[in-house]
């Protein structure tokens, strides 16, 4: 037996990131313009750099509250209070190293292996991959899409529902799809879990790019203390921190240490001195979170109103997000169009075969960039539309 043969299967048939091939394939091309990750073109405010260089220099470099400094996890319940009028107790917030852990973590907490966990797809494909890695099956509810739009059927959810479902996994505002849930599909949605005792699992860490105003509708709107929601969330989006791994959960104060527990074996923590920055972001980052919202809100009108004007492309404006999920008419290969794409007009798109059910025809773009590369990448890829 070889080396590789002799690992675990759950190592083995983790996916690679089919977002991460057309990456390595075009990361080096000279003027490339890159819509292909999840992120801005910001670097980190020095609001937020500087607290946590200082603390950094200062010496708190050493090991810390595992779930998080006191002063962040009271920053977040003030933060939480600010955006949802929830007040919620220090007990309820774990801090993590990053939004992926936050899942994690999550995933571990209330899923066992062979047990089944709802997913509204086209999704974002780490969540499935991460629970794939701790034993758990995925099952797709696809969205339903008519002209542009996307919309959930709670039918749908339903049906799939079967003795092994142990959660579902709720991302609204959607990754790649922009899909927004609506107040009445949240009450359906968690009418659900209430009736066959499953956990949710809430991904809301788009809730601010919400382009009706204001922010998303929120489980937070319409819970009770005594149900099984945990919250997963991250620094990276709204204060342009994605390379600093940071995140947090939300979850019921009799549960929490359980996750802690997780966290222990994991990282044991995220550094001090980067909670630093992190706590900076909260209380002093508001006027960043509006400018960047404002910023995606022009930048998803140029883009979007160039694709749609080739006539060539079927898409609308996302209710959420900061992502254009577009299908090109006579495209069905994603995967080697975005290659070619690349290679001839030099923008750099995530293929919809990465997003799972439902989304292999389409391509994600993120359009949270300056408006004049936002201009210019969507004018390469009408171009490149017209040539075919």
């Amino acid at each position: 037996m070889n080396q590789f043969e002799s690992l675990s299967r759950r190592a083995t048939e983790a996916p690679e990131s089919g977002i991460v091939a057309v990456v390595n394939h075009g990361r080096l091309k000279p003027g490339l313009i890159p819509l292909w990750a999840g992120e801005g073109d910001e670097k980190t405010p020095e609001f937020i750099a500087r607290p946590a260089a200082d603390a950094l220099l200062a010496g708190e470099t050493f090991y810390t509250w595992q779930r998080g400094i006191p002063e962040l996890r009271q920053a977040l319940a003030d933060y939480h209070a600010r955006l949802f009028g929830r007040q919620l107790p220090l007990d309820a917030f774990c801090v993590t190293g990053s939004g992926m852990q936050a899942i994690k973590i999550a995933i571990e907490a209330v899923v066992d292996p062979g047990d089944e966990v709802i997913q509204i797809t086209p999704a974002w494909p780490n969540f499935a991959a991460a629970l794939g890695m701790s034993g758990g099956i995925s099952v797709a509810a696809q969205l339903d899409y008519a002209n542009g739009r996307w919309s959930i059927d709670p039918d749908r959810i339903a049906s799939a529902i079967t003795p092994r479902t142990r959660a579902l996994f709720i991302n609204t505002p959607s990754n790649p799809t922009g899909w927004t849930a609506t107040r009445d599909d949240l009450v359906a949605i968690l009418d659900l879990a209430r009736k066959h005792g499953l956990w949710i699992i809430a991904d809301e860490i788009y809730t601010r790019f919400f382009y009706a105003g204001g922010r998303a509708p929120s489980f937070m709107d319409i819970m009770e203390d005594d149900d099984r929601i945990i919250f997963v969330n991250t620094f990276s989006k709204n204060w342009s921190m994605t390379g600093w791994r940071v995140g947090w959960v939300v979850a019921p104060p009799s549960i929490i240490q359980v996750l802690e527990n997780s966290v222990q074996y994991q990282t044991s923590g995220v550094a001090q001195f980067m909670q630093k920055g992190a706590l900076a972001a909260v209380e002093q980052g508001e006027d960043y979170v509006e400018a960047q919202i404002a910023k995606a809100t022009a930048a998803r009108d140029l883009f979007c109103d160039a694709l749609t004007g080739t006539n060539r492309v079927v898409t609308q404006k996302p209710d959420g997000a900061f992502y254009a999920f577009f299908r090109i008419d006579g495209v069905s290969d994603t995967r080697a169009a975005a290659i070619d794409i690349v290679d001839r007009a030099g923008v750099g798109l995530a293929p919809g075969t990465a997003f799972g059910d439902g989304g292999a025809t389409f391509f994600r773009a993120c359009f949270l960039r300056r408006l004049d590369h936002v201009e210019e990448a969507a004018g390469r890829l009408a171009d490149y539309i017209s040539s075919l």
